[in-house]
This record gives C-alpha cells, sequence and structure tokens, in this order.
C-alpha cells in the first residue's frame, strides 16, 4: 500500500504547457488520494485561427498522449485522467468513445476525460440547455459544439476566447471569466459547461454558481470528479462546486 496515497493513486496527462490542470486538481485531493502528472512534450507555438491551424495544434498534442499514458503509468496509478480537453471531443459521440476504450486499453485502468466527464455532470443536474465557454479558436468551438449536440444537449450559446496560444490560455485573468460567464447566462439555460483544461476556472465557477444560481461546470473539476467517483472515492468536497457537494 502506498504510504501517501493509500486510497487511491490518479494519474493525469496534461500537455508539457498547461500550467492550471495539476495546482486545480492538487486542491481537490481528498486525504489518502494522490495525484501523479506526466506530460506530453507541446511548444508553446501559436495557435492560428484557421481550421488548418488549429489542427495542427490538435494534432501536436494528439501525436503525444500514449507516451504520456505509458510514463504515468510506471508510477502504477488507479486511474487516469487525460487532460487534453479538444481531443476527448473530437470525432462526436463515436470518436470519444473509442478515444476513451483505446486509453483504457493502453492504460490498463479506467480513464476520465472531459467530454464524458462532463456528459456525466450535465446528466446528474438533469441539464439539457446549455451554454458553453472555451478557450478556442472557431474550429475547436465547432468540435465541441457538435459532441455536445450529438450527446443529446441543446447549445443555446457558445463563446471561444480565441487564445491565441498555450500560454495565453493559462493567463486568462478571473475577471474576464466572470465577465463572460455573465454574458452566456440566460433563463433559456439550464447549465453553463466550461471547456479547456488550462483555463483556471474551478475557483470562479463555484464562485458564478452562487451569483447564477445554476450549476457552472468547470472542466477540471468536472474531470476530477468522475476520476474519483469512477475510483470508489465518494467524499463530497466543499468549496468546489456543487458537483462534488452533490453527486
Amino acid at each position: 500500500m502506498d504510504a501517501l496515497g493509500y486510497r487511491k493513486k490518479i494519474g493525469i496527462v496534461v500537455p508539457s504547457t498547461n500550467t492550471v490542470v495539476g495546482p486545480e486538481c492538487e486542491a481537490l485531493r481528498p486525504r489518502g488520494v494522490t495525484n501523479h502528472v506526466g506530460r506530453l512534450t507541446l511548444e508553446n507555438k501559436p495557435i492560428e485561427a484557421s481550421d488548418a491551424g488549429f489542427l495542427a495544434h490538435v494534432q501536436r498534442m494528439r501525436d503525444g498522449i500514449f507516451p504520456a499514458i505509458d510514463q504515468v503509468m510506471t508510477c502504477a496509478p488507479d486511474h487516469v485522467i487525460m487532460a487534453v480537453a479538444i481531443e476527448a471531443f473530437t470525432g462526436g459521440v463515436a470518436g470519444a468513445a473509442a478515444l476513451q476504450a483505446d486509453l483504457e486499453k493502453r492504460a490498463g485502468v479506467g480513464v476520465s476525460m472531459g467530454s464524458t466527464a462532463a456528459t456525466a455532470a450535465l446528466t446528474a443536474f438533469g441539464a439539457k440547455r446549455i451554454a458553453v465557454l472555451t478557450p478556442h479558436q472557431p474550429k475547436g468551438d465547432e468540435t465541441v459544439a457538435s459532441y455536445l449536440t450529438e450527446a443529446g444537449f441543446d447549445v443555446k450559446r457558445i463563446v471561444g476566447l480565441r487564445c491565441a496560444s498555450p500560454f495565453a490560455i493559462a493567463q486568462v485573468q478571473p475577471a474576464t471569466l466572470r465577465k463572460v460567464l455573465r454574458e452566456i447566462d440566460g433563463d433559456d439555460i439550464d447549465a453553463i459547461l466550461q471547456v479547456g483544461t488550462n483555463l483556471a476556472n474551478g475557483a470562479v465557477a463555484a464562485e458564478a454558481e452562487r451569483w447564477l444560481g445554476k450549476p457552472v461546470l468547470a472542466m477540471n473539476v468536472v474531470t476530477y470528479w468522475d476520476a474519483l467517483r469512477r475510483s470508489g472515492i465518494d467524499d463530497r468536497l466543499y468549496g468546489f462546486g456543487r458537483v462534488l457537494e452533490e453527486f
């Protein structure tokens, strides 16, 4: 039995440029659960606004996912989070299911990822009409909206911040996030979903739930919730959003 991770060890695969997943997930960690990050190499290159430029950015991440899985599995985690959000939405519902199956076969343990974790959380709340916030270029927003629509949700609004590089995503400040969350809210939606693992929205989303009066699901919180529950850890964690408090 691991001295610190005596309940569970969770492996987390992130792009090497990502500075948000690690700290946000560490804040969510219950006693006896430890997090172990594996990094896939990704340079801080500009993310071009064109479809071809965005797809090239996605391909650079895709190429590193399986080697990073192999790396993190050397510490024998009980469950893995694949924290490359856009890849988890690519190819619609069938594409996401195939990717998750391939990752679980490679890892030999369960794998949580943004698309299926978000679907589980939205379903738990009974949310159907949603608004979505992303850091992406238009092609990325199209990919996310396509998956969510196919998964049975009515995407009323989707707003992409069109961040110009991986570092630019992590540099988005809370004031900007609060402003956009207010703008995309409305009486016509049941919940707000934020996609993009390098967007530091965990604390802002938990705060926004209080003044919007509805679920505001931050990607890293939702994915970590999915990993805990699928690992048999049912602790209710308070102060990080309703999904960890209620389900």
